[in-house]
């Protein structure tokens, strides 16, 4: 009989399942079941088998349960707490990470690897430096991980599946023609293997992007082919499995971001993330004490507790609700201004807001006085003020930020001080874009007004950009389309002197926007778009996004609901490298 017994948990495969426990509890046999999470109708029961006293007695002496999951919330606590746990994640930094990859299946073996074309001698070329290159890319999209956004937009969990059926293609590849066609491959690999797993199409980008980089012709033809930009890594001459192990020993273990394709503030960035994860435990585990703490008399509540004061300052901070009746007679909706319509749509959106935090805020008030009950709504929120975070509540109701109460508070009365100067004055020369609540109301408003004056179809116009030496104002209005401010970059900033996009300084993580110049235009249909600036110089396509989260619901335009729009900026560099880069524009900054 066999020892151990294995089952992958899905559709109907529960009882087989406890057929099997049943069976090794009673013989000593060992039972595997793989893949937890996705069993979740079923866990219910493996709770309660596992809880089973009269199994745990009756138990054989050799008998062993193993379980399988991903990271998921419905896997049994009670079953997770009494076990002994092992995690098996991939090593971190580029050179454990290679290391792994050759020393695991497929390419631990010298059958499969070294000498699988060790008589031919071309194809024993592009083999040993085609594998080399994708273990390398692989290593690379793993580690860009750790940089959150600058490096994924989502942080995808590509596996060694992913690299191990790039590789089997490789080798189909070059046992039919003894050369890589690099076309068909690097569309199998970026769009299939890796690309399977990616749905944001700026991800896609990303990965299409440093294939081509690490994974061309050159890395067959090019002795010593560089894979960074400072040539410090590179495609060894012979890179068996044995020479590309020596190979990657001298490694460093923490190499510098360029090798990611990453400028070297990205360190800042990776050690942030860190940083603010560790916090986010400490400052959780900090407001249930204090919550625990402070369940004691309403009376004296009032008294000791700061949250109290600060809904009281919030409160006193906040204007009245906008008149949407008076503004609907002073800026009526009318076809030749659509800008009319953008303000009503933000005003009742931002009224809609304002009503539930007064609201919020009387109600945690009255809680803590004991004049209400402190329901789960009110008491997340009192937990999240506690600590000066944005609470969550607020959040769903409210347009998009990633900051902490108080700079939430700042920014969401400086949004209505901007409209409020718009109702009182008219139509203001420079748009704040981080202003709006809903940013793509006020580009479909830009489009509207020059396609209903001019009778052009809206979806034949595109819009075109042009940025100013303005840093912040201007003393006239724009002549056609509109001016904007409020964006900043990230991964790159503006070079005033030569008027386009260059790396960033040592440590300045941010670089502000000037004034820019939205400018509507038709779409040319007579050819490709213009990779190139009237006077020669590249264009990068940035993405602009809401928060620096970058990431947000996909939608059905295969956006996500973070991204705004694409903006055309003049670079020297190849588009690609900025691409790299992860360089985008941002509507709001984090604090």
């Amino acid at each position: 009989m066999d020892k151990t017994k294995t089952i992958s948990l899905g559709q109907g495969q529960g009882p087989r399942a406890e057929k099997m426990i049943l069976e090794a509890n009673r013989y000593g046999q060992w039972v595997v079941l793989q893949n937890c999470h996705v069993a979740v109708s079923w866990m219910g029961e493996l709770e309660r088998i596992c809880s089973d006293t009269s199994l745990a007695e009756a138990a054989h002496a050799d008998y062993r349960l193993w379980c399988t999951s991903y990271p998921s919330s419905v896997f049994p606590v009670s079953v997770l707490q009494n076990s002994v746990k092992m995690t098996n994640e991939p090593p971190k930094g580029l050179k454990a990470n290679m290391q792994r990859s050759f020393n695991s299946d497929p390419l631990v073996r010298d059958k499969f690897f070294t000498n699988a074309f060790i008589f031919m001698e071309s194809a024993n070329k592009c083999w040993l430096r085609g594998v080399f290159a994708l273990v390398f890319f692989h290593a690379v999209v793993q580690e860009r991980r750790e940089f959150g956004p600058l490096g994924w937009n989502i942080p995808y969990e590509f596996s060694e599946a992913d690299l191990k059926i790039s590789l089997l293609q490789l080798k189909m590849f070059i046992s039919q023609s003894h050369t890589i066609p690099f076309r068909g491959h690097v569309y199998l690999t970026g769009e299939c293997n890796y690309g399977g797993r990616v749905t944001d199409d700026k991800d896609r980008r990303l990965i299409l992007s440093l294939l081509n980089m690490l994974y061309n012709p050159n890395t067959i033809d090019v002795e010593n082919y560089a894979l960074s930009q400072s040539g410090e890594y590179r495609v060894p001459q012979n890179p068996t499995r044995t020479n590309a192990l020596e190979y990657i020993a001298e490694f460093p273990l923490s190499p510098h971001p360029e090798v990611y394709g990453l400028h070297e503030n990205a360190d800042i960035n990776r050690n942030n993330k860190e940083t603010n994860s560790l916090i986010q435990g400490v400052l959780k585990t900090q407001t249930e004490l204090m919550a625990s703490a402070k369940a004691s008399g309403a009376a004296e509540g009032v008294k000791v507790d700061p949250v109290f004061q600060i809904c009281k300052d919030i409160l006193a901070r906040m204007p009245e609700s906008f008149d949407l009746a008076e503004i609907s007679q002073k800026y009526p909706v009318i076809y030749t201004n659509s800008m009319n319509t953008v303000l009503r749509q933000e005003l009742i959106r931002f009224n809609r807001l304002l009503d539930y935090i007064r609201k919020s805020l009387v109600n945690v008030m009255k809680a803590i006085q004991g004049q209400i009950a402190m329901i789960p709504e009110l008491e997340r929120t009192h937990q999240s003020m506690v600590v000066g975070k944005l609470p969550a509540d607020w959040l769903k109701k409210s347009y998009p930020s990633l900051k902490p109460l108080g700079s939430y508070v700042n920014d969401f009365l400086a949004r209505l001080d901007f409209f409020q100067n718009w109702i009182n004055n008219g139509e203001p020369n420079v748009y704040w874009m981080s202003g709006f609540y809903f940013t793509q109301s006020f580009m479909t408003g830009v489009l509207q007004n020059y396609s209903r004056r001019n009778r052009f179809q809206i979806d034949m116009i595109k819009i075109d950009f042009e940025i100013t030496k303005w840093e912040a104002e201007t003393d006239r209005p724009a002549k056609l389309g509109a001016y904007i401010r409020g964006l900043f970059l990230e991964g790159c900033r503006w070079n005033r002197k030569i008027q386009c996009i260059d790396e960033s300084h040592q440590k300045i993580l941010f670089d502000t926007i000037p004034v820019t110049l939205l400018i509507p235009a038709l779409l040319t249909l007579d050819g490709p778009k213009a990779l190139t600036t009237k006077d020669g110089r590249n264009i990068y396509e940035c993405p602009v996004y809401k928060t620096s989260e970058r990431r947000g619901v996909l939608s059905t335009t295969g956006h996500s609901t973070n991204f705004v729009m694409y903006m055309d900026i003049p670079c020297t560099k190849t588009q690609m490298h900025w691409i790299n880069r992860g360089a985008a524009s941002l509507c709001q900054l984090d604090d």
